[in-house]
């Protein structure tokens, strides 16, 4: 048997990096901001996430900028070079 840490884990190897999709929590709330801000927009729009995309992309550039995931590209993302643009037109409509 061997002396392994918890789980049978080995204490002396090193962490390896999460893949892609998988990110550290934000224990310093370094983006607790645009965190809270999407979760309201969310709550007011009735759960309608389109309306929100903007502060979704708010979030995740916050989080890339704090190392809190990998940096890339927000079109591999989903988000078009005009979502902003398309925001502003609904915030106007609505």
């Amino acid at each position: 048997m061997s002396a392994g840490g918890a789980f049978g884990g080995n204490r002396g190897a090193r962490p390896v990096p999460p893949e892609k999709g998988v990110f550290p929590l934000d224990h310093m709330h370094l983006c607790d901001e645009a965190k809270k801000e999407y979760i309201s927009c969310l709550k007011t729009s009735g759960h309608k996430s389109e309306r929100c995309k903007h502060l979704s992309k708010k979030y995740l550039e916050c989080r890339m900028e704090k190392n809190l995931m990998a940096k890339q590209d927000m079109s591999e993302l989903g988000f078009k070079m005009d979502d902003t643009s398309e925001v502003s037109k609904e915030n106007v409509t609505s």
